[in-house]
């Protein structure tokens, strides 16, 4: 078992999470409350009520869990990738395309069960628009207080309110995600070479980001709404296909890709930071800084 990977991808995520965290904020709020119609008035009007505290509202929970959930994706692919090789191989040889699409759903599945309470609760605190300059008061003082109010409210279930849809994210996304960054790092390195160089790895990374938010914004709005249903009124979905439908109905196909930009715009440096961590740590953990090397492709 790869031990190592799971720590380096804990390193990865801590990181991932302090570039990317106010974005994130924009993001999840653009996705479900209509006074925001786009990114730099949703920016304005956050820095406005709320000052730069806004944007980092629910950052320490995340900041805790998705350590977990980094562990878990980049620990169970990376296994799994070896477990597929040595069912078909031995052990011997590189990875096929398929092998690598596979291990990243496996990946992003697995994340799910550590991430789905953190992530309702990081979505709850971002779409709390109150704030200590109006003078309102806000439903959750804090992260712990608003896991504790949604399980004493809603039950130990209602944590993992939106688990199906975050499924539905994360499986295909981070199966395009790492089968695009091993596909990239491939093409940035030179023949004759083993391993990419550090300008390869940081834009891999960061197109994969970009390849897997792609995939994933539709469901990830989806999601969003449905962590957020009847929090601030009577509850609207019945379910998942019902919020689905229900967002098409009344907004159209077009709300589904209503955060894309945002999605870039946060992808590209939160995860080219993500995989020059993780391959930095994953080389100091086994033998030292230049050992860094991702998962070589093969065509069978």
């Amino acid at each position: 078992m790869h031990i190592v990977d799971f720590l380096s991808g804990s390193f990865a995520g801590a990181c991932g999470v302090v570039v990317g965290y106010p974005l994130d904020t924009v993001k999840v709020r653009i996705q479900t409350q209509k006074q925001f119609s786009g990114i730099w008035q949703c920016v304005a009007t956050t820095f406005s009520k709320e000052g730069a505290h806004g944007f980092f509202k629910g950052m320490s929970l995340p900041l805790t869990t998705v350590t977990l959930t980094s562990s878990m994706s980049f620990g169970t692919y990376r296994n799994c990738l070896q477990c597929l090789s040595q069912v078909r191989r031995g052990g011997s040889g590189p990875n096929t395309k398929l092998e690598v699409f596979l291990s990243g759903m496996a990946g992003g599945i697995a994340q799910t069960s550590v991430m789905c309470p953190g992530d309702l609760v990081k979505v709850r605190l971002q779409c709390q628009t109150e704030s200590k300059r109006s003078g309102a008061k806000p439903k959750y003082h804090g992260p712990v207080h608003c896991l504790l109010s949604i399980i004493k409210e809603e039950g130990v279930r209602g944590l993992y309110r939106g688990v199906l849809p975050l499924m539905l994210r994360d499986g295909p996304s981070l199966a395009t995600y790492f089968l695009t960054y091993a596909t990239v790092c491939e093409m940035l390195t030179s023949s004759g070479k083993k391993k990419p160089d550090w300008g390869a790895v940081m834009l891999a990374g960061g197109i994969a980001g970009i390849a897997g938010w792609t995939l994933g914004t539709p469901m990830d709005v989806i999601k969003a709404r449905l962590q957020m249903d009847g929090v601030r009124e009577t509850r609207r979905y019945k379910g998942l296909f019902h919020c689905i439908t229900e967002t098409v109905r009344v907004e159209g196909l077009g709300v589904f890709f209503r955060s894309l930009g945002i999605n870039y715009l946060r992808a590209f440096p939160v995860n080219m930071v993500v995989f020059t961590a993780y391959e930095l740590a994953t080389g100091v953990l086994q033998a030292g800084p230049d050992s860094a090397e991702p998962p070589r492709l093969g065509f069978e």
